[in-house]
């Protein structure tokens, strides 16, 4: 007896440790790409490339640790067909997450982008009812409306908003709210169910690939007409470290637990940052109408993932395993 209730203690010690380790990562990679893009030490004001070598460095260590260590495995199941009607529009919507993402923190605030991001349910909700995924309905209508009420109260609490910032956000939460669908209509109507790593070998690659393109000719001159490629590669290869790792802790929270502990620590993550943010960056100037919109927003984001955690535990649990991708995050991209 005393046995098991140490190994029960121990389990649940370690199970904590993994979800404190995913909102350090998660919020430390958001302040780290922040850093890299913004400080004039590291001079890499290039979030189109930073992304790049992101997705580049994660299909390589991804290949390495599934195909030559065999240490992580990889979900079978996969063919062209699918990988070409589903992988690559995930793929192409993640890099568009990304890279919008990482430029709206040249021009707003780390603080703002979080609060901006909380509008993530809508974008979701309002595609998913065109895709035939959702069904309109007077509560859904309710839980939409406050969230789009906080996130206008919290912009209006902005003391200096730059709009260029916020178009810049609002496409990357639009992007992510495809990406999302995306998975969704490949679980639902494809039925293959892959787990976080299977997510990031699959996806990489195809990401890497629409990101490179669009860097050719958009970073690609700007950064040769310095004259040099004089940047910290001990810097940019922590940063892509730790955005490796952020996924694998993803991978280590859902296994050990639901997708439902995932998205609670996602909005603790929100707070953690938008808090920690008026601490560590000048340009974050929080105001009481900020942190009551945001309050509101993060209520009705709270109300939606509790309406889709009932409507999934509706289902068999054949149909909607627990390690599989959590569907809808509270975050959209941490990168």
């Amino acid at each position: 007896m005393a046995d098991q209730g140490k190994k029960f203690v121990s389990e649940g010690m370690i199970t904590y440790g993994y979800i404190l380790l995913y909102i350090a990562l998660s919020s430390g990679q958001i302040f780290f790409n922040k850093w890299v893009l913004s400080s004039k030490e590291v001079n890499f004001p290039y979030p189109l490339g930073l992304t790049l070598l992101h997705m580049v460095f994660s299909s390589v260590l991804c290949f390495i640790l599934t195909k030559a260590f065999k240490i992580l495995k990889v979900e079978e199941g996969m063919t062209l067909e699918l990988y070409a009607t589903s992988v690559v529009p995930i793929g192409a919507t993640f890099a568009m997450t990304l890279w919008l993402g990482n430029t709206a923190y040249l021009y707003i605030s780390v603080a703002f982008a979080q609060m901006l991001k909380a509008i993530m349910p809508v974008a979701v909700f309002i595609l998913g009812v065109a895709a035939g995924l959702e069904v309109m309905s007077c509560r859904m209508l309710l839980i939409m409306s406050v969230i789009s009420f906080g996130v206008l109260v919290a912009s209006y609490g902005e003391l200096d908003i730059n709009w260029v910032g916020v178009v810049y956000q609002m496409g990357g939460v639009v992007a992510e709210a495809l990406r999302l669908i995306f998975m969704e209509i490949l679980v639902k109507r494809k039925g293959l169910k892959l787990n976080p790593v299977s997510v990031m070998y699959y996806v990489s690659p195809c990401s890497a690939l629409c990101l490179f393109i669009p860097w050719i000719f958009l970073e690609k001159p700007k950064i040769d007409s310095q004259g040099t490629w004089n940047f910290p590669p001990v810097v940019l290869a922590l940063n892509s470290l730790c955005t490796f790792a952020l996924n694998l802790s993803v991978f280590l929270v859902i296994s050990h637990t639901s997708a439902l502990t995932i998205r609670v620590a996602g909005v603790v993550k929100d707070w953690v940052v938008v808090l920690l943010s008026a601490l560590l960056f000048a340009d974050t100037k929080l105001t009481i109408i900020n942190l009551f919109g945001y309050g509101v927003a993060i209520a009705g984001v709270a109300a939606y993932n509790n309406s889709k955690l009932k409507k999934e535990a509706s289902r068999s649990t054949s149909d909607e395993p627990e390690d599989s991708i959590p569907l809808v995050s509270s975050s959209i991209s941490d990168k």
